[in-house]
């Protein structure tokens, strides 16, 4: 690496550093700690241990973003060291060095950069995130796997657990539906990106005639709510079934009907769960996946509201297309909010998706600054 790239590097970081001083109000960041941990002190604290976890909770988040950015600003400053040094004294060692802790840099700034843009109120919450093929058959059960593939791969990659909550196969291949929950800070705020249709164009290799199908997959996310959110749930308006869980490929997972499926009659919700053993386990995994919908619903519909207030033609409904992949006659994905697209498809069907969450937060800032 050329001096002059290393000094638009240092610069860059130096700027962006400045950047994020601007928009954390260190200062009240501090205040906020510091009173959150007199209130860990008091000796009633955990009077209300629900309430306690979410201040602990709270309180380490900001310690983390004060922390982290305390951390990269010293870099930067050890970096600018190093840099003059090697300008007074060319040194083979320490310039191998200066190379390797800038390009560390460079992916934790960008990292840190990403983590601020989530502050929306459930951004730190695990995702429920479920995928329905659209109509199709075959064709689009097999995308639907593929989506399936695709953010297990991408949730292993961030350190994040992903759990089958409902899983039921397609007729021939593919899934007609899954549900995940996939666990870890700030799971829901990096997938809220997902939410909409995905497209896929390829040549399908379930037509002998070797002909171009277009497949399309709806997902669907919503955070995991803790029992501070409370949602009002008549039990009259719930249809109970339940059946045999069954896995993927068929298998049975056991042999008594502990799944449970629930639909929510006054809005035709349907939310079913077959991972955990018993039946009793498996509705209240449910009645937590309805909660979170009907919570969801709530929000979007006071979003559409106040959208229409403000005069904007505005479809936050999951029923709009957000991004094509593109298999053939050329490689592409494209998201058509940001317009962020990239023709390494088998990279992202590997998981690689946070160049279009990094877009997409963006995006979504720059849109409500505008508002």
């Amino acid at each position: 690496m050329e001096n002059a790239e290393i000094r638009n590097l240092l610069d860059e970081m130096q700027a962006q550093v400045a950047s994020f001083r601007r928009s954390l109000d260190l200062d009240q960041l501090e205040e906020e700690i510091a009173e959150a941990e007199h209130q860990m002190s008091e000796p009633n604290f955990w009077d209300d241990s629900e309430k306690a976890q979410a201040l602990i909770n709270q309180t380490n988040q900001a310690k983390a973003t004060y922390d982290s950015f305390n951390a990269i600003a010293n870099e930067v400053d050890e970096l600018n060291v190093m840099m003059e040094m090697q300008q007074e004294e060319f040194d083979p060692e320490l310039q191998t060095e200066l190379e390797k802790r800038l390009l560390a840099l460079k992916d934790r700034v960008a990292s840190y950069e990403l983590a601020l843009l989530l502050d929306g109120p459930y951004d730190q919450n695990n995702a429920i995130l479920e995928i329905h093929p659209g109509a199709g058959g075959t064709e689009s059960q097999d995308w639907g796997s593929m989506l399936l593939r695709m953010y297990t791969r991408w949730g292993e990659q961030h350190g994040f657990s992903v759990e089958t909550l409902d899983y039921q196969a397609g007729d021939e291949a593919g899934i007609k539906s899954v549900t995940l929950l996939i666990k870890g800070h700030n799971a829901f705020g990096y997938l809220r990106s997902e939410k909409g249709v995905h497209r896929l164009v390829r040549i399908s290799p379930f037509d002998s005639a070797n002909r171009r199908h277009t497949s399309f997959c709806s997902v669907d996310v919503m955070p995991e709510l803790d029992e501070t959110i409370e949602v009002d749930i008549n039990p009259d308006d719930l249809k109970v079934d339940v059946y045999r869980a069954s896995g993927a490929g068929g298998q049975h997972i056991n042999k008594t009907s502990s799944a449970v499926r629930i639909t929510h009659l006054p809005t035709g919700i349907v939310v079913a769960s077959q991972a955990q053993r018993s039946q009793f386990q498996n509705r209240e995994t449910a009645m937590s996946m309805l909660k979170a919908k009907l919570y969801q619903r709530e929000l979007e519909k006071k979003e559409q509201e106040a959208a229409s207030l403000r005069g904007e033609q505005m479809d936050i409904s999951w029923g709009s297309q957000i991004r094509s992949y593109v298999f053939h006659p050329y490689s592409m994905v494209k998201d058509h909010r940001t317009n962020y697209e990239t023709g390494n498809v088998q990279a992202v069907m590997d998981g690689d998706l946070d160049p279009f969450i990094d877009a997409y937060l963006k995006w979504h800032l720059s849109q409500q600054t505008e508002h």
